[in-house]
């Protein structure tokens, strides 16, 4: 039986995951929440109109050190607390004032690196890596085999995920794409692999690049993918513990 283990958000994006006991998904959006604000950097084309590709934004695959941000959500007044080992936790509206989180960000951006200047949210659209809404699924058995080929631990929120699984055999998600399934009662299209960055390299609990997560990839699997991208077909609820299923 394939069941959920995991759900997370990411409330800004390359800014820090939440783990989640249950969400409601709703058809042709993201996850609630999910990279519902992006940190532009100083070099950026985008101006918060529309969505943009990820090279307008701070992120994981140059700066290594914001994979190891943790984040919670106030939803009911709208701030987010974001932790790190090395800066301590802090709590922000992303709507309002940002310079103290600037502030707070700016030790973990490489200086050879165009450094973090705005917030942008485009209202009802997460800031995805992908131009259309998507949900990302991981297949915790895919990361358990590519550990073992490396001779290490990786942790699943290397991958930044939405929804973690079990159940099924390692690489086998990659037989979903195109396929419709049901996860809890909502249901998803299953549109694409997930081709990894850099950032995966790194750590999520130092935020130090310790696995060379691409070249093992490249190499043993000839392919530089790891995870699943779904769009919700089907709006519906999904909790730790429901099963998925491929209808």
């Amino acid at each position: 039986m394939t069941t959920v283990r995991a759900l997370w958000r990411h409330p800004i994006k390359s800014h820090g995951r939440e783990a989640l006991d249950q969400v409601t998904l709703t058809e042709g959006a993201t996850m609630p929440w999910d990279r519902r604000w992006a940190v532009a950097h100083e070099a950026a084309k985008a101006d918060g109109s529309e969505w943009a590709p990820c090279a307008n934004f701070s992120r994981g695959s140059k700066a290594p050190g914001l994979m190891a941000i943790e984040a919670q959500v106030d939803e009911a007044n709208g701030t987010v607390t974001l932790s790190h080992l090395d800066q301590g936790s802090m709590t922000f509206d992303p709507d309002g004032d940002v310079t103290e989180f600037l502030d707070w960000a700016r030790p973990l951006m490489p200086e050879n690196r165009a450094q973090s200047a705005r917030i942008l949210r485009v209202p009802g659209r997460g800031m995805t890596d992908t131009d259309f809404p998507s949900i990302s699924l991981i297949n915790l058995a895919s990361g358990v085999d590519l550990g073992e080929r490396m001779k290490t631990d990786l942790s699943p929120k290397r991958w930044r995920g939405n929804i973690h699984f079990d159940g099924l055999p390692a690489w086998q998600e990659f037989e979903w794409v195109g396929k419709t399934i049901r996860v809890g009662t909502a249901e998803l299209a299953v549109r694409e692999r997930i081709v990894r960055c850099l950032a995966t390299t790194a750590n999520p609990d130092t935020g130090k690049r310790d696995a060379d997560t691409l070249g093992v990839l490249n190499t043993q699997l000839n392919h530089q993918d790891f995870g699943i991208y779904a769009v919700v077909t089907r709006s519906g609820d999904v909790k730790v513990g429901d099963t998925i299923e491929v209808l």
